[in-house]
């Protein structure tokens, strides 16, 4: 095998790429192209598609969903900014899956055996869609960390596309009605959207802290520690 083609080669590209795309956010703000920058004129469907396909290459570069969320809808409303920020959530999730299961997967997956790991990978790997659907709905695991556990996990890429594309919508329909609505902060759509997005975190952290034993994997039952046998010792004639 070349040098090029071994799996730590790989990943360390993958890192020295994913470095690169972090830096260059943070230099360049390309977040602001979707909401200032936007060219008008464009017809509809074809600003949509641009944008999400510029949406699923900020969110693959680091940039933080809810900015891309809220520019869209205050770009495109309501109706064709969900379009556009689900289509781009999808690409954007199907560029880091891509990226990690290419790059990634085969360096990571030996370093797999803590308990935690072991656990998560499990879960992923035999129940794909479900576990990526409750990672998706439930808010709190970043976003890009959830693409390349899942990268590097034996989950198919249409459950973990299919999870994301249903998974995502609540959420993001909530930052996208808060964006198209931020012009008028008391109305009810706006605080409604907003009480929605403040509910959702709380009700997250409290099914994680709840459900954080789950994770732990179920000894089997010949590992299962058991008590010793109590041998006496028979009394001896004189």
């Amino acid at each position: 095998m070349s040098l090029l083609l071994a799996p730590w080669t790989r990943l360390a590209l993958l890192v020295v790429l994913l470095a690169a795309a972090g830096v260059g956010v943070l230099l360049y703000e390309p977040q602001r192209l979707l909401s200032e920058g936007w060219p008008p004129g464009l017809p509809m469907g074809t600003a949509v598609l641009l944008f999400a396909a510029t949406y699923g290459l900020c969110t693959a570069a680091f940039v933080p969903r809810p900015l891309l969320n809220l520019a869209a809808g205050a770009v495109f409303g309501t109706q064709f900014g969900l379009a556009a920020a689900v289509g781009g959530t999808v690409l954007g999730a199907g560029i880091s899956f891509g990226l990690g299961r290419i790059m990634g997967q085969e360096a990571l997956r030996p370093l797999l055996r803590g308990r935690w790991l072991k656990a998560a990978d499990s879960q992923l790997s035999r129940h794909g869609f479900r576990s990526m659907l409750a990672v998706r709905i439930f808010p709190g695991v970043p976003f890009a960390a959830a693409n390349y556990c899942a990268a590097v996990s034996r989950c198919g890429w249409l459950p973990f596309l299919l999870a994301t594309a249903i998974g995502t919508v609540p959420n993001t329909g909530a930052y996208v009605i808060a964006g198209a609505s931020a012009s008028s902060p008391g109305s009810p759509a706006f605080l409604a959207s907003f009480g929605f997005i403040a509910v959702s975190g709380v009700v997250a952290a409290a099914v994680a802290w709840r459900k954080r034993d789950r994770l732990a994997p179920v000894l089997p039952r010949e590992l299962t520690p058991s008590h010793p046998p109590v041998v006496t010792a028979a009394p001896h004639g004189p």
